[in-house]
């Protein structure tokens, strides 16, 4: 297994008897990435997956993109002769954590046990994401793939980005009293449970908040959340959809999950 760090130890997992759900070729997990705009990244990113793990599945949830994406990602499940390759196309651009959540939600309607999170533009190296399943084997609930622990690293981001990146998650961090170090990252594997049982219909957050948002609720729930360790590299083609309406939702929202977490508490309030 890949060194990881333990963020939560939860007792609303799976018994140990139940635990390897993952096989080495990947079998038994689905990898949903939304795309929109990254036709030239897409056969990219699913090739370097589909040969680092053979037996995984994967999901496209293309937002109608301009560009031709859903076109790009239609051609690669056609070509697909296991059917490991699938597309949902959805009409419109509503933010990454809706897109997450129409994935997760086809995924589980097809008993996936494992449903994985990763970025269409590179920045996530399929190869490695065996560490992720590794720990998900291991028992863990949620596993997160940090830039932040030990072993992490960056490769060709901008300071400026860096440093967003760091403040956000040392502010998310201080704000929930979250044991996580890299709480904003994409690149994160599930178990089934998880996902059936913090409430995502109740889900608000849109944009890149969605992955604080769905950490933060694994911690509540008090789930075995562990982190581990991954190189992340800057995109090589397209643009980045981060903005800064995305990071004034981030900055609201984990201030009044932050509020409501201290006033619950000290017995003000009561936890929805």
């Amino acid at each position: 297994m890949a060194a990881g760090t333990d963020a939560t130890s939860g007792r609303n997992g799976p018994d140990d008897a139940s635990r390897q759900v993952v096989g080495s070729d990947g079998a038994g997990a689905l990898v949903v990435i939304p795309t929109f705009n990254e036709r030239d990244n897409l056969p990219l990113i699913v090739g370097r997956l589909r040969t680092a793990l053979p037996g995984i599945h994967v999901l496209v949830v293309d937002d109608s993109s301009p560009d031709g994406t859903g076109d790009v990602a239609d051609d690669l499940a056609a070509r697909d002769d296991k059917s490991r390759i699938q597309v949902l196309h959805r009409v419109e651009k509503d933010g990454l954590g809706r897109a997450y959540l129409a994935g997760f939600a086809w995924g589980l309607d097809r008993d996936y046990q494992v449903i994985v999170e990763m970025d269409a533009d590179g920045s996530h190296a399929p190869e490695q994401l065996s560490r992720l399943l590794d720990a998900i084997n291991d028992g863990a609930d949620l596993v997160i793939g940090s830039r932040y622990v030990p072993g992490g690293k960056l490769v060709n981001w901008p300071r400026r980005r860096e440093f967003l990146s760091r403040g956000a998650n040392t502010y998310a961090r201080l704000a929930l009293g979250a044991r996580v170090h890299d709480i904003t990252a994409g690149f994160r594997a599930y178990r089934r449970i998880v996902l059936e049982k913090i409430q995502l219909d109740t889900v608000e957050s849109a944009g890149y908040c969605f992955q604080i948002d769905l950490a933060w609720r694994s911690v509540r729930a008090g789930f075995d959340v562990r982190e581990v360790p991954i190189t992340f590299t800057e995109r090589e083609v397209g643009e980045s959809k981060m903005s800064g309406g995305v990071m004034t939702e981030a900055f609201t929202m984990v201030a009044r999950w932050g509020i409501q977490s201290r006033l619950e508490r000290w017995g003000v309030g009561r936890r929805p």
